[in-house]
């Protein structure tokens, strides 16, 4: 009862703060790529590195539950790219859909249908992937670096969140003595330049981070009406981190398909489907002990009721129907992110926020090819109008 109580809290604050910072990560990168817009790019770099910080003091502490870490190895960087391509086809990612569904669009509810086909399709071929797939693209085991590297957990994802910062720093820096003539007139005083850029981008970094917090203090003196509008989506991501610290601490990392997998094994059960019978859902999935709902299923379910209570006190809860040329979209793209997140494996969730913020090895592969996989298929789809990167 414990367990399902966290699972219950964890899932709903998930879906609150997703569907109030319309945090997706299709958005995240899409947009970027499409028209330098950083907004949610930046949320999900907060949310990945304040977490990072928290879950390394956590594991160094000992108050964790257990890390994801799959073998790594070329499974990451195809099954990455496939997930990648399939979510931008899609419009959502894997916990945008979630809580897009739960806001009452019909679109994505279809895309977890179709995602359950390929979680499916994927568990029929896995016996023949094992031979033909894993077992010649993965080259090691799967690590995280809090556990082998020699300094502290806790210390280490400080130093890596300082240096991302730090290089955020930079190429904020750099663009703005591009594009501001009195930052640009501040650069060529001194020499070397570039040893100017990191400071520049941390002024420009102290001063967006002053009027976000100066944003927040004004949103608390009227936090009925700010409850009610869409919120920054750092704000989302400091929310995100706070349930995602507890899961970590009671339960594990946060993930989203391998649950989804597990909910389609389980349905397929109910149905009549000798669901335990396949070695994917049976021995892995499942860990032998049987198909029936588990503790991360039942938390992202919640994702989906949090999401939908957060649109309809914010007025944004409709049953949307979709467009018919849209339904490839949901069709083809969530068989992808099936698919896709079985053959990396892990989605976005898994890899880009939970594996990072663990350090994991692979997650890093995966990352780069979730990423290259959007950065394709967003050029694919302006293709005609062109993308700003």
């Amino acid at each position: 009862m414990n367990s399902l109580l966290v699972a219950a809290v964890v899932g709903l604050g998930l879906g609150v703060f997703l569907q109030k910072g319309r945090f997706c990560f299709v958005n995240a990168f899409r947009d970027f790529f499409a028209y330098k817009d950083s907004r949610v790019t930046k949320g999900v770099l907060a949310a990945t590195l304040i977490t990072m910080v928290f879950w390394g003091i956590a594991y160094q502490l000992g108050y964790y539950q257990g890390l994801w870490t799959p073998a790594w190895g070329l499974t990451g960087l195809v099954g990455g790219f496939i997930f990648g391509v399939g979510m931008t086809y899609a419009g959502g990612c894997a916990s945008g859909t979630l809580y897009r569904a739960g806001e009452g669009y019909l679109q994505f509810w279809l895309t977890l249908v179709f995602m359950g086909v390929g979680y499916a399709a994927f568990t029929v071929a896995f016996p023949t992937l094992q031979s033909t797939y894993f077992g010649p693209l993965q080259f090691g085991e799967g690590v995280s670096l809090f556990a082998i590297s020699p300094v502290p957990a806790g210390l280490l994802a400080l130093l890596v969140a300082a240096g991302v910062t730090l290089v955020y720093a930079t190429l904020v820096g750099r663009g703005a003595t591009k594009g501001d003539p009195e930052e640009r007139a501040t650069v060529a005083s001194a020499q070397p330049s570039v040893l100017l850029a990191p400071v520049v981008g941390a002024r420009q970094f102290a001063r967006g981070t002053r009027r976000y917090f100066g944003g927040l203090v004004e949103a608390w003196r009227t936090p009925l009406a700010s409850s009610k509008r869409p919120w920054d989506p750092r704000t989302a991501a400091l929310g995100i981190t706070a349930v995602a610290v507890l899961w970590f601490t009671q339960v594990s990392i946060v993930g989203v398909t391998g649950p989804e997998a597990r909910w389609t094994g389980y349905l397929l059960q109910q149905v009549g489907v000798d669901a335990g019978s396949f070695e994917y859902w049976g021995a892995i999935l499942f860990r032998g002990a049987g198909v029936g709902v588990t503790t991360d299923m039942v938390m992202i379910g919640f994702v989906i009721v949090g999401a939908g209570l957060a649109a309809a006190w914010s007025g944004d809860f409709s049953l949307r129907v979709p467009k018919r040329r849209r339904l490839p979209n949901a069709v083809v793209g969530g068989f992808m992110m099936g698919a896709g997140s079985r053959l990396a494996p892990g989605c976005n969730i898994g890899n880009i926020y939970s594996g990072i913020a663990e350090l994991s090895v692979h997650s890093f592969v995966a990352a780069a090819g979730i990423v290259l996989g959007v950065y394709a298929m967003t050029h694919w789809i302006y293709r005609e109008v062109g993308c700003a990167i």
